[in-house]
């Protein structure tokens, strides 16, 4: 809480303002009780001072605090003991602080701090970009709102030397957030564009969807065939790239968010990726160099008789071994995985430690007991501090060194498994056991370059390894055997020594399985091949009898792994990925194909998009180096790919890799994609694509429609007691912007005039005139000469194909059909609905009132004149309309001219059902039009057009609708009977 009367906290830490020292001194009165008002007026008469005697008498912290820091202790105590005191003063003079400026530091506080048991425990702050570098290892603490890292108090003219070794030494630090905390977290710079990614609901997904279009970018730079692996290399590099951004994202992240749980599983798939591909490249690059050689392979020299050191013996079974080979490729690749894993190791030495004295707290105990010193440490330890004295003694070091130790050999056993021995022997000297990095050297094979001949100039070059190796191997494998050592410090001599049993325990992953089976394969064979041809002058010694008691081969160790007695390397083993890595180094292609397939073909567990992307390129590399022979399954897992980048939207995508399937499904799969495309831009880009990807577009664009028009769409049948007229539906709509596809190429007219007849007879068997009539103006104005145009251009003749020709007098069906019913419709409404009204004159209308009146039914037959003027047109235009229907030429309405050489018989039914439909209404239509035009005469000479032969429109009529028929021609023929006229509608005589 802030302390009454106290200036704000920015006015305290102006620049030369020493409030902060006042503060530090005031703590460090010793003998007087901490009083918060007492410190205020002090500390305010000191400022009021300052202001008085001017800059000149002003100090830094850092000099206050080195100028009355507490006496240092003697020598020889440790650094633990001299700190303590200070440590405690700091811890005080900050709680202080914190109090008096009324800012509450949560990190800061430390009351009820446990205190340290190790100075060295907290990291010390390594220049910016330092490969120690451990902000961002450390992450940020969720719900703080004021951290300290540890150049934040530099500013306060604070001493490097204090500031790296006191405050950081009792003061946890925790990086900032916002812009600041992702600099410390090294996780490059704050943009718009990675901002927004953490706002989106699943930030993994959006941040990685870009990794299609760069998976096809790549496939496009590298086209041939011996780019393949460069190819690989891109696809690594760029899920690398993207790896790199999500840890950023985590890092910037808040933990505990829903949608970062999201992300690190996109993270994971991407990383094991990343892996898959490494693998992939290295060792299908030597295995094809190696089928290129083939028979080529030289005769193996005789070599009996002739000096071979160690490292000629194992280079030479490289060479020849290829499974021995690949194997060492494995190790090598399983090692680079846990290098990169290595870069942010939580718990390295160097965090700890910066010293190069081995074992320092027992030592300093030793230095104290020595000169008679209390050492406050009653428990027996070592009296001697040569390497073995711990083992040999029976006796424990002190207990921050056992902690150190535990974790040094942790550290130093994943530089091990790294393959990084060299940096695990820099490690150990670093931390004052060198003897420990000497027995990490004698792996090294005995090679004598000067054997065969000396330098240029007779200079003597260097001997390389250890020529006692096989000595060394034995001892390493004894100390992998001694209980009394540490786990980790087992596992790596075990893993020097190829001791399997000691060093599985050490291992804790499916990969750390693999990598500690895989080297203890390959040391068996290089031991092997050791002792068959090693032409040193004396024996090999004899290894240890439990080295050779289990030899592996590659699918004993996958079959190790998956009976594994550890359950989470046995879940781990049925990974995708990790089943993927397992038949790639088997190098079992069919059944890499078999297992991928058979995660598409799983409804109920669909694999996630960015693995069916990977699924999808690796058969493409397969098909590419011709190692693909289940060709069906490959094809199978490509339409898997193209069916996400559908789902996915990614529009830009599909062409290239629908390329990739055979071509009936290349039709099949590229319509399917352009039924989901509305926008009539994004057609026209999406043709373009397919075009350049070389796809058939008439058919894939005939597909999109027949696909469109015949969905849900249930036996075609007519419907004679439906309205006159029925509604457009979305279907509908969606059914009439089909045809677009087909008209944006004038090749393509034909198809498309046989397609919108096809969708006309549809609606015009569900009575939907106006939907027909959006379809017929979805054709282009003079379409039946760009199909003659065509035609001609095509065969250098201008008559057309049956099928084109039937399809063109269709065509001219229809419009002759919805001319007449549109002729109609305008009568209907004309004649009913435009009628003049008669004006009325009321009883006792007066004198004005009746001249009015006279004036409006001169201008009411003015107007019934007029309209019966554009009725007697409107009659003629609709009579003539419906006659061009009834009377259609050659053959009849919807009756095709030509027959085709094969005839679709569902065209065919649904034509016969349409004039079984449209003529009779078509012929009531006109009666009706006759008949309220009082033309009785014409509506009777309709019957004789009906029954004639010639026509023969009177086959399509039903019972029903010919007993109809007479109806209607009885009621015409007793109209011309009330105008004296015989029934047929001539003069009576």
């Amino acid at each position: 809480m802030a302390v009454r009367g106290r200036p704000p906290l920015r006015s305290s830490m102006e620049t030369g303002d020493n409030t902060i020292k006042d503060i530090w001194q005031y703590s460090h009165n010793a003998g007087q009780e901490f009083d918060p008002d007492g410190m205020n007026q002090v500390v305010d008469w000191k400022r009021t001072v300052r202001k008085e005697t001017g800059p000149h008498d002003r100090f830094s912290l850092g000099s206050s605090l080195m100028g009355e820091s507490p006496v240092v202790r003697d020598e020889v105590q440790s650094r633990t003991f001299k700190r303590k005191s200070t440590n405690f003063s700091i811890q005080k003079s900050i709680q202080l602080l914190d109090e008096a400026v009324g800012t509450p530091t949560p990190l800061l506080r430390s009351a009820k701090k446990t205190p340290l048991k190790h100075s060295t425990y907290m990291p010390r702050p390594f220049p910016s970009g330092s490969k120690f570098d451990v902000s961002s290892t450390l992450g940020a603490t969720p719900g703080r709102s004021m951290m300290v890292s540890p150049g934040s108090m530099t500013n306060l003219s604070m001493p490097s030397g204090f500031g790296e070794n006191t405050l950081n030494s009792s003061v946890p630090f925790t990086p900032l957030r916002g812009p600041s905390a992702l600099e410390a977290l090294g996780v490059g710079d704050v943009t718009t564009t990675n901002v927004a990614l953490l706002l989106e609901e699943d930030p993994g997904l959006t941040a990685s969807s870009g990794l299609y279009g760069d998976f096809l970018q790549a496939l496009k730079a590298h086209p041939s065939e011996h780019q393949v692996f460069d190819l690989v290399a891109s696809y690594t590099t760029l899920c690398t790239d993207q790896v790199t951004l999500l840890k950023k994202l985590l890092n910037r992240a808040t933990p505990g968010q829903n949608k970062f749980s999201k992300t690190l599983g996109v993270l994971n798939l991407l990383d094991q990726e990343k892996n898959t591909w490494t693998l992939l490249g290295s060792l299908y690059k030597d295995r094809l160099e190696t089928e290129l050689k083939g028979d080529e392979e030289a005769m193996m020299v005789d070599q009996l008789g002739k000096h071979q050191s160690e490292k000629q013996i194992i280079s030479s079974l490289y060479d020849r071994d290829e499974t021995t080979r690949q194997c060492q490729l494995v190790i090598d690749w399983l090692e680079r995985i846990a290098a990169e894993e290595l870069e942010n190791y939580y718990d390295k030495v160097e965090f700890f430690s910066d010293q190069s004295v081995a074992w320092e707290n027992t030592l300093h105990t030793l230095q104290n007991r020595s000169a008679g010193m209390p050492s406050g440490l009653e428990r027996p330890v070592v009296t001697e501090m040569d390497p073995d004295a711990p083992i040999r003694q029976r006796r424990p070091l002190a207990d921050l060194d056992r902690e150190d130790e535990v974790r040094l050999l942790k550290y130093m056993f994943a530089y091990v498994r790294a393959g990084q021995l060299d940096e695990a022997q820099r490690l150990c000297a670093k931390c004052g056991q060198a003897w420990r990095a000497a027995t990490l050297e004698g792996w090294r094979l005995h090679h004598d370059p000067n054997y065969d001949n000396l330098g240029p100039g007779g200079e003597v070059a260097p001997i390389e390894g250890n020529p006692y190796r096989d000595v060394w191997k034995t001892v390493c494998w004894r100390m992998a055997q001694e209980e009394h050592f540490q786990l980790y410090e087992r596992a790596t001599y075990a893993a020097l020594s190829g001791n399997l049993r000691e060093l599985l325990p050490a291992c804790e992953t499916w990969e750390d399985y693999l990598w500690a089976y895989m080297k203890i394969m390959v040391d068996m064979r290089v031991e092997q091949e050791l002792r068959v041809s090693s032409t040193a002058d004396r024996a090999l010694s004899e290894l240890p009898a439990g080295y050779w008691d289990r030899v592996f081969t590659t699918e004993a160790v996958f079959q190790e792994l998956q009976a594994s007695a550890n359950e989470s390397v046995q879940a781990e083993a049925k990974e995708h990925f990790h089943l993927i890595q397992k038949y790639l180094i088997l190098g079992d292609v069919d059944v890499v194909v078999d297992e991928m397939y058979e995660w598409t073909k799983n409804a109920n567990s669909r694999p996630p998009h960015h693995l069916v992307r990977f699924m999808a390129h690796l058969v493409l590399f397969l098909r590419t180096i011709g190692r693909c022979t289940k060709d069906e399954l490959c094809v199978a897992i490509l339409e898997a790919y193209v069916h996400d980048l559908i789902e996915e939207k990614h529009t830009h995508l599909v062409a290239t890799y629908v390329v990739a399937l055979p071509q009936d499904l290349q039709v099949e799969w590229y319509a399917r994609f352009l039924e989901g495309i509305h926008d009539r831009e994004a057609r026209q880009g999406c043709l373009e694509l397919a075009e350049q990807a070389g796809l058939d577009i008439p058919r894939i664009t005939k597909l999109v429609v027949e696909n469109i028009r015949t969905k849900d769409a249930g036996e075609f049948s007519i419907d004679t007691d439906a309205a006159l007229e029925a509604a457009t539906s979305e279907e509908d709509r969606y059914k009439i912007e089909a045809i677009d596809w087909l008209v944006f190429d004038p090749s393509q007219r034909g198809e498309a005039m046989r397609q919108a007849n096809a969708v006309m007879r549809t609606f015009l068997a569900m009575k939907k005139h106006s939907a027909a009539r959006e379809v017929f103006n979805k054709i282009p104005p003079g379409s039946i000469d760009v199909i003659y145009k065509n035609w001609q251009m095509q065969t250098g003749t201008s008559a057309l194909p049956a099928e084109n020709d039937n399809a063109v007098r269709e065509y001219l069906c229809i419009q002759a059909y919805l001319d007449a019913h549109d002729s109609f419709n305008d009568w209907f409404e004309h004649y009913h609905n435009s009628k003049p009204t008669k004006p009325a004159l009321h009883q006792g209308a007066s004198f004005t009132e009746k001249i009015a009146f006279e004036h409006r039914e001169r201008q009411y037959e003015t107007e019934v004149g007029r309209w019966n003027h554009t009725l007697m047109l409107q009659t003629k235009t609709t009579v003539d309309r419906i006659y061009n229907v009834l009377l259609f030429v050659d053959g009849g309405w919807m009756v095709d001219q030509r027959e085709e050489s094969q005839t679709d018989e569902s065209r065919s039914h649904q034509m016969a059902l349409l004039r079984q439909l449209c003529l009779p209404t078509m012929c009531f239509l006109l009666h009706t039009v006759l008949h309220k035009t009082t033309q009785y005469k014409e509506c009777l000479q309709l019957a004789d057009i009906i029954a004639s032969d010639q026509h023969g429109l009177y086959r399509v009529f039903r019972k029903d609708e010919l007993q109809k028929l007479l109806q209607l021609m009885r009621d015409s023929s007793i109209a011309l009977l009330d105008k004296n006229m015989d029934p047929l509608g001539y003069d009576i005589k």
